[in-house]
């Protein structure tokens, strides 16, 4: 079979200045080297790859998946890594029988470290929501320092995938629909991780997931088919990647979908080409579970042997699970279908993470030091992060906060959630499973300084309405309800996508009635996704969106629901008023004919109001505030070298110490490829007393008025660019043009 190269993508590899604007080539710079690489560990690894024979350079490739496999390999193919194994003991064991090997190399050890080892954070999706990358920075260095003093050494982590799905159940496992919002909280997750030396005993490689447009499946099946431009790959999915090698990221993971036609583990423009040489990546790049394998299926590769030979030629360095590179590069290799200098190239870069990690100096840990319990410190960051990562979604008639003292009805089938609190990719770390979050009924008993009852009302997902006649009936014999509705955690993450996104079951049936019988009845909701709400808005007053918050989830919500804490969340993600809006996003490119309610003929649906329900950076407070005094460094941003600071001026106009971000956004109006009617640069959130006011700043520069073009340029026309800041990617008011020249 024929590689697939960048023509069969582009249709032309023509590289040259842009016609309408300025183009620095096709990507930019280049990432520069690793800061904790040094020129002895660069030297270490030649001396040592000089020395393999061809078995244990292609014994490298191989990732397994349990300890028998692992120890089977040592024996007979040899073995790069293992992941999914925890406990210090055995991994101490595994180390022990590869340093037996001939050479003495060690494991890599990995695991799905995605927001928490033992301390189960918010989910990503909700880290994001707290539009604090310290957050998830928060999460890194607590979950990088439990696993560890474990054994584990490298997280398949951040996710990185920008979707507009809400149906895709991983959705849940990254930051939303914007690419800047994405980068902000990858660059800040992976830096967290890694530290500045992989050797130090707190830190884990990172690997960038899941390369690439993974986030945008047709119909939101999950593995299904992404079919996309070469100018959104770049504009849009690519953006958290490059900045992430940027940073240092050690690993990259292929993805397990098509791109345009050519499945992530055989396309080499967007591994070698794009990741490899124009970004200067140089760590290594991981299949996916069975990814090899599945290039059967997809339809690119006949056999292993194909599997093999189009994913060593793409670029990927190590297989997980399957053993195709094991079995058949040295055919490959013989025939001339795979170059040495291919497989040389895949064995320098893992060896060398290796190396980064100090495994050749210290592979083994302290099994008394391994974490099997939540500390004081962690338990603590875990719960500012909960707090922080909570959204208002709805207040009426100030029914938030709640009073102490008052009789208070907690209602819904997640009242009692544990384990659902912690929500998709939790507990695999040692201790994390007997370490059960408060549930939120136990939390507003231990605050709430009345009488609380619990009726669950309904099952998460079933039919049974012979509940809700007893949930209405504790409804109104309180003061107040609060409802907790939601998904479980197995209705989000891998292999959990959902056709309707509304609330599961007959809960929507349990809200109605309880919302009509108590009138003081707020929501509280936890879900991996963005669901359709409308019928929910209708039904209560008020509606707090947490997400899956953690282990102390359910300590922050009645935080929040008492005014202990202020929720000063905003959301990451529209949320739809009906799934047959999907697609739906804050960024979407103009078209001929926008909304107009009084024309027929334009861009909306017959039955239902134009946009989202709730829009992206949306979310209430406790009190007010007021932007206001934007003004510009200069009306001018040359193209090469230019820097314009915006300034703006937040007051909190309300009686209560809360959070606002400030956000800025950009719209080019006219330019050769058309672009978004708005585009996130720069937030910030703050934390204001009554009364306070203060001056927060945003530097644009030629790389936030810039986009990648039909051929994969980066290009800065001249014209204007309009500047709008507020609140929300709806309540942003055009503050300025901008001349480009």
């Amino acid at each position: 079979m024929t590689q697939l190269t960048r023509r069969s993508l582009l249709g032309s590899t023509t590289v040259g200045a842009a016609a309408t604007g300025l183009s620095t080539g096709l990507i930019g710079t280049p990432a520069q080297a690793a800061p904790f690489r040094t020129a002895r560990r660069r030297d270490r690894v030649e001396r040592l790859l000089a020395r393999m024979t061809l078995a244990e350079k292609i014994g490298q490739l191989r990732l397994a998946n349990t300890a028998e496999d692992t120890e089977a390999a040592l024996r007979t193919t040899g073995c790069g890594g293992v992941f999914s194994v925890v406990g210090a003991a055995q991994l101490n064991a595994l180390q022990q029988q590869a340093l037996q090997t001939r050479l003495a190399i060690p494991l890599i050890v990995g695991l799905d470290v995605i927001h928490g080892y033992t301390t189960n954070f918010p989910i990503p999706l909700g880290q994001a929501a707290s539009w604090d990358p310290e957050v998830a920075a928060s999460d890194a260095r607590t979950s990088a320092a439990e696993a560890r003093r474990s054994g584990i050494t490298w997280t398949y982590a951040p996710m990185m995938d920008v979707s507009h799905e809400p149906r895709w159940g991983r959705i849940a496992e990254g930051n939303g629909e914007d690419p800047y919002l994405t980068t902000r909280f990858a660059v800040a997750k992976t830096k967290a991780y890694q530290g500045a030396d992989l050797a130090r005993p707190d830190t884990l490689a990172a690997c960038a997931k899941h390369y690439v447009g993974y986030g945008q499946p047709e119909g939101g099946r999950d593995y299904n088919t992404v079919d996309v431009s070469i100018q959104r790959l770049h504009n849009t999915y690519l953006p958290p990647f490059r900045a992430c090698v940027e940073a240092g990221i050690a690993t990259v993971m292929a993805s397990f979908n098509t791109i345009s036609g050519v499945p992530a583990h055989a396309n080499a423009y967007t591994i070698r080409e794009v990741l490899k040489q124009r970004y200067g990546f140089d760590g290594f790049v991981v299949s996916d579970y069975t990814g090899i394998q599945e290039l059967i299926p997809h339809g690119i590769a006949g056999n292993g042997t194909d599997a093999a030979r189009e994913g060593i030629r793409a670029g990927v360095d190590m297989e997980m699970t399957s053993t195709n590179y094991v079995e058949h590069a040295r055919d490959l290799l013989r025939t001339g279908a795979i170059s040495q200098r291919e497989i040389d190239d895949a064995v320098r870069r893992i060896l060398t993470v290796k190396d980064d990690l100090g495994l050749f100096d210290n592979p083994f840990v302290d099994p008394a030091g391994e974490t099997v319990s939540v500390s004081a410190q962690a338990r603590a960051a875990a719960r500012t992060a909960a707090a922080r990562s909570l959204v208002l979604l709805r207040n009426e008639n100030g029914v938030l906060p709640l009073s102490k003292g008052r009789t208070v009805a907690v209602v819904g089938p997640l009242g009692t959630a544990t384990y659902d609190l912690n929500g998709t990719w939790s507990g695999l770390g040692t201790g994390a499973s007997t370490t059960e979050p408060t549930t939120v009924l136990d939390a507003i008993k231990a605050i709430s300084g009345g009488s609380v009852t619990y009726t669950p009302g309904c099952a998460v997902d079933d039919t049974d309405t012979s509940g809700i006649d007893a949930a209405v009936a504790a409804a109104r014999a309180a003061d107040v309800c609060v409802l907790v509705l939601g998904e479980t955690a197995a209705m989000s993450g891998e292999a959990a996508a959902r056709s309707d996104i509304g609330l599961p079951g007959v809960q929507q049936q349990l809200a109605d009635r309880v919302g009509a019988a108590q009138p003081h009845t707020v929501a509280v909701l936890l879900n991996g996704r963005p669901l359709t709400l409308t019928q929910l808005a209708a039904a209560v007053p008020a509606i707090l969106e947490a997400f899956a918050p953690g282990l102390e989830g359910g300590n922050a919500i009645a935080d929040a629901l008492f005014g202990i804490t202020n929720p000063g969340g905003k959301l990451p993600v529209s949320f739809p008023r009906s799934v047959g809006q999907v697609p739906i996003y804050y960024n979407h490119e103009n078209t001929g004919r926008p909304y107009d309610p009084d024309n027929k003929y334009t861009s909306k649906y017959l039955d239902l109001p134009d946009g989202p329900l709730y829009e992206f950076g949306f979310g209430l407070s406790y009190t007010s505030f007021e932007v206001s005094g934007v003004r510009f460094s200069s009306d001018t941003l040359p193209r090469r070298h230019g820097r314009v600071t915006v300034a703006a001026t937040v007051r909190n106009t309300g009686a209560r110490a809360g959070d606002e971000v400030v956000q800025l956004y950009l719209h080019d109006p006219v330019a050769s490829i058309v672009q978004p009617v708005r585009r996130l640069r720069g937030f910030e959130r703050v934390t204001l007393a009554p009364g306070e006011q203060r001056t927060v700043r945003f530097t644009l520069t030629r790389e936030d008025v810039g986009f990648y073009d039909d051929q994969a340029r980066f290009i800065v026309e001249p014209g204007q660019v309009e500047v709008y800041v507020g609140t929300s990617s709806d309540q942003a008011t055009k503050a300025g043009v901008l001349t480009v020249r």
